[in-house]
């Protein structure tokens, strides 16, 4: 598969209209999946809306990115971050499928070394198991970044709701004992020093299947 995901910094009186613009143009433009909805309260750097596509190729999005990034030009929108990557996600079938797309986007330092990466990533791919809240995920490397930050990882999860990211989630031992080290600056093993983009919203079933 491969995604596309935007988050998009637009002030409230152009949210709908943007956003209506968006549904428009997404809604037949061959995706598999196709989400443009306002980001959820405890969103951080989230954007006010988010945007995400899946294709089953590449090939699929290269046929309507022009439009798409056109439309993202509009002069009411301030910023957009994003990332373009493939992936096939994780899905934990015993698990309902979730109401909430959650999406990370975040930069490993250029100078952390090629094992700490992979332990660093072997820990975001354990997390999932841990969390009952979470029932499909996907860890990423982009092809292409979109912003001013370079993002290395994306980072994405299907919650039950969005009570399942602020509770069972961010507040989980795994989360904060052995997750959490990787973003501190305060600990020896920090290797995430940019600001992350931490942004959720509503989403139909199965986005990420």
């Amino acid at each position: 598969m491969f995604s596309v995901t935007r988050l998009i910094d637009v002030p409230a009186g152009h949210l709908v209209r943007v956003a209506d613009s968006l549904q428009k143009l997404t809604a037949d433009c061959g995706a598999h999946h196709a989400v443009v909805a306002p980001t959820l309260a405890g969103s951080r750097n989230g954007g006010d809306l988010l945007m995400h596509l899946r294709f089953e190729r590449k090939d699929n999005w290269q046929s309507v990115a022009a439009e798409v990034e056109t439309t993202l030009t509009d002069p009411a929108i301030t910023r957009v971050n994003g990332a373009d990557y493939h992936g096939a996600p994780t899905v934990i079938a015993e698990r309902t499928p979730g109401t909430v797309y959650r999406t990370l986007l975040l930069r490993v330092e250029a100078d952390a070394g090629a094992e700490k990466v992979d332990k660093f990533e072997a820990d975001l791919r354990a997390l999932p198991g841990y969390v009952s809240s979470i029932s499909a995920w996907q860890l990423s490397r982009p092809a292409h970044t979109v912003g001013a930050t370079e993002w290395t990882h994306v980072f994405e999860q299907e919650f039950s709701d969005a009570d399942g990211i602020m509770g069972p989630y961010l507040m989980h031992p795994f989360h904060w004992a052995v997750v959490d080290q990787w973003f501190d600056p305060e600990c020896p093993n920090s290797i995430v020093r940019a600001r992350v983009c931490h942004s959720f919203c509503e989403c139909p079933p199965t986005v990420l299947r």
